[in-house]
């Protein structure tokens, strides 16, 4: 049974080539193996997670958003009679 302490694993398998590469990466930066890897897959996740959840506008696109939120189309019939229902 884990203890308190203990933190989640991740697992993987890499080739001998791969393997070799990464020990000698963290051992010039002066670190162990385990915190090369999770620091730079953190670092990627999050780059891949901020680039999915960011939307980015041209200066022209941006005015428009913000015209189209300071005056909203008025209401058509189509929209009237949904939002009616319940």
């Amino acid at each position: 049974m884990p203890t308190v302490h203990e933190t989640p694993r991740i697992n993987l398998r890499a080739s001998a080539e791969a393997k070799a590469l990464i020990e000698q990466a963290a051992a010039l930066m002066g670190t162990t193996v385990s915190s090369f890897m999770l620091q730079n897959a953190y670092d990627a996740a999050r780059k891949v997670v901020t680039e999915h959840e960011t939307l980015r506008l041209s200066q022209s696109a941006f005015q428009a958003f913000v015209s189209a939120c300071e005056k909203p189309a008025i209401p058509n019939a189509a929209l009237l009679a949904l939002m009616a229902r319940r």
